[in-house]
């Protein structure tokens, strides 16, 4: 029935420039489509992401050819218009989500989420989240933070910057086109490709020196709409509907094989990104004809329609069900909680396009929406948004603050019960105190006050050499002016940093100079990094590693302190010494290499054992579940511990030269490991240690050393 209504409405179509799409509907519920089911099931749907990239060529085809139109018919563009009618059709919705999910974050996530909450709540607000997760993606201390609710902004800030400048460069263009008497579409038929070739170069360039940055700058997507603009300015209307069903098969076909051969790993955008635009581009060309296509009896359906039809506000809607489904259900969501947290995405989308989003767009259809948005048109210049803007800022700004309030509070929970026998490592062996392991934990949640990498303020910059481009080293003098006192050095990755309160704890107590140098997913051994959790590491981040590798080998071979603690994170980063031997091989002898340079200069190597695994054993947020009976969270001993290459590399060498530290039992019995000792969190994230439990087991490292 709903065919042959279609069929007998194609007969009279208006111009392909003028009626509405419905394949471009289809691609809309497409896009969306792979991009929730990818965040709901991202091993069944790894490439699932690329759902974005249609939504950006979908993007520049319309707005592009609204606008050369405008400008065709009257010679320019009313700026005010267009970015009303943007501000009209993309913020309520938006801020109307960025608000329910700040009250989400307050009601169900943990409160040392809620900071981090109301920072990208403002970034997305003012459209710049893209840049804030860009900055992060290279801040290796925040690559271990749990999404936010919002994180998911980051698109809709690239094409809103988009929306922002590309108006003006259209205009330029076309000033420069009278100026020399060129039709306008001419000279933007030959600009805009060349456009979406440079920033194509560039988006290639980019994903290859700094891969996790290029995902969400804005330079390295431009490419994407300037595709869907080219096609626009084609204007071409093919007449064979032979082609157009080949190239609309094509492209669906190119979009859907990059969402399942593409994943984490793939290089993305760069020139893998050219799979899915391609497809995208190819769906709207052949769309440009009168009679229906072949896919239409499928993508014309009534259902498909109206995932097209509220994919926006879907969009809006499901990452923050998503993030907030675990804490709220007080368990990882399983196949028939994803599909509830689906059907309420949808149902929340359904709501929010009828009374949000076409109240604003459609004034005057319906009794609600002609008095809501009648008085919404009228609202003069830009006055509506900027309300809007700074309603959302206000909340965020207030949610920030509830978080530090909480964060203060559990500071001094945390100190009243620091000092009872059976608080943190001090519970194990103790008869009095049960089941170590299985003592209620008063706070799971981990805030600033347990980073690791926190440095004391007594601590301070040394020198202005090369290794201080690295911010190091940082020395912690607790020698009193003590010539003899002794100097030590904590190097490594993020697993030597999280070692830091310990040892600086034990150089408190016994007068030690302490020297720091830390770089973030870096192993110190004399072999170049490979890969770090599964994804092959940048030329440039290799090579950089390497000159710290060096750098601060140097530093300690200059220095000859007494002793050098060293640890890295052995399970995830990868290392590739040309030899083709098994890993715990190369490392074993990678790690004999550099510290012979150390021994050789008189100074004993001490090696600390990497922790039992967290994150990618259990789930990160075990404990947050199971505070009153952390022993839930234990895994098997021999799932957890991987395997120590330290133990190998000390051999040839004597205890005096290396000694290798191993703490396992401070996380482990004999069958099995644990994320919290003595009511304690063991992990501040995924894969670091709580700050305040490396500090409890100074003394115990200490023994070890004596």
């Amino acid at each position: 029935m709903a065919a042959t209504r279609a069929r007998h409405r194609s007969k009279a179509a208006p111009p392909a420039g003028k009626r509405f799409r419905t394949d471009i509907q289809a691609m809309r519920a497409l896009a969306v489509v792979l991009v929730v089911l990818n965040h709901l099931w991202p091993q069944r749907l790894p490439g699932g992401y690329v759902g974005v990239d249609v939504f950006f060529v979908i993007s520049g085809f319309l707005i592009s050819s609204h606008l050369v139109r405008e400008i065709e018919a009257t010679g320019r563009v009313r700026l005010s218009a267009f970015y009303a009618r943007r501000a009209r059709r993309l913020f309520p919705a938006a801020f109307l989500v960025l608000a329910a999910s700040m009250v989400l974050a307050l009601l169900v996530l943990p409160y040392p989420r809620w900071a981090a909450t109301a920072q990208e709540v403002l970034a997305s607000v003012f459209y710049a989240e893209n840049w804030l997760l860009a900055a992060k993606s290279v801040d290796y201390s925040a690559m271990t933070e749990s999404a936010s609710a919002v994180q998911h902004y980051w698109s809709l800030s690239v094409e809103e910057q988009f929306y922002l400048l590309w108006p003006l460069t259209l205009i330029l263009f076309a000033a420069l086109a009278r100026r020399f008497g060129i039709p306008v579409r001419r000279l933007l038929t030959a600009v805009v490709p060349a456009v979406a070739v440079l920033f194509l170069a560039y988006s290639i360039h980019v994903t290859g020196s700094s891969p996790e940055q290029a995902y969400f700058v804005t330079q390295a997507r431009v490419w994407e709409f300037a595709v869907g603009a080219a096609v626009g300015l084609a204007a071409v209307e093919l007449k064979s509907l032979v082609l157009r069903n080949v190239l609309a098969i094509a492209g669906f076909g190119l979009i859907l094989f990059s969402a399942l051969t593409f994943d984490a790993s793939t290089p993305f955008p760069g020139a893998a990104a050219l799979v899915p635009v391609t497809g995208s581009a190819l769906v709207i060309l052949a769309g440009t004809g009168v009679r229906r296509l072949g896919h239409e009896v499928l993508t014309g359906l009534a259902p498909v329609q109206f995932l097209g039809k509220i994919s926006y506000s879907l969009y809006l809607w499901h990452w923050p069900l998503i993030v907030v489904a675990p804490y709220a259900l007080r368990t990882v969501p399983t196949a028939p909680y994803k599909l509830a947290i689906l059907a309420v995405a949808i149902l929340l989308a359904w709501g929010t396009k009828r009374w949000v989003e076409d109240i604003w767009i459609k004034p005057g259809s319906g009794r609600t929406r002609r008095h809501i948005g009648r008085h919404a048109a009228q609202v003069p210049g830009f006055r509506a948004p900027v309300a809007g803007m700074a309603a959302v800022a206000t909340l965020a700004v207030l949610l920030g603050a509830a978080g530090t309030v909480k964060e203060n509070q559990s500071m001094e929970l945390a100190a009243a019960g620091a000092d009872g026998p059976c608080y943190g490592p001090a519970a194990i062996g103790n008869r009095d105190c049960g089941d170590p392991f299985d003592i209620p934990v008063a706070l799971p949640h981990m805030d600033h006050h347990n980073a690791y990498a926190m440095t004391p303020d007594e601590c301070a910059l040394a020198g202005e050499g090369e290794l201080a481009v690295y911010n190091a080293p940082i020395i912690c003098d607790y020698s009193d002016g003590n010539p003899e006192a002794e100097t030590v050095w904590l190097v490594g990755d993020s697993h030597g940093q999280h070692w830091q309160q310990a040892i600086l704890k034990l150089g408190q107590e016994r007068g030690w100079r302490v020297k720091l140098s830390f770089l973030g997913g870096c192993p110190l051994l004399d072999a170049p990094v490979h890969s770090f959790y599964g994804a092959e590491v940048a030329a440039t981040a290799v090579e950089n590693c390497a000159r710290w590798n060096r750098l601060v080998s140097e530093a300690i071979e200059a220095d000859t302190p007494e002793r050098v603690f060293v640890s890295t994170f052995v399970a995830e980063e990868v290392i590739d010494d040309g030899t083709g031997d098994a890993q715990q091989v190369q490392y074993a002898n990678a790690l004999r290499r550099t510290w012979q340079h150390w021994v050789d200069a008189g100074i004993t190597v001490v090696p600390l054992a990497d922790l039992p695994l967290n994150g990618s054993v259990r789930d990160e947020e075990c404990l947050a579940f199971n505070a009153s009976t952390p022993a839930n969270c234990a895994v098997d001993r021999e799932l957890a511990l991987v395997p120590n290459p330290f133990i190998e590399a000390a051999k040839g060498f004597t205890e005096d030269e290396v000694k290798p530290v191993d703490m396992t039992e401070f996380f482990c019995d004999l069958h099995r490991c644990y994320s919290a000792v003595g009511g304690v969190a063991v992990y501040y994230d995924a894969n670091h240690m709580n700050g305040l439990y490396a500090g409890q087991l100074a003394p115990y490292l200490g023994a070890r050393l004596d």
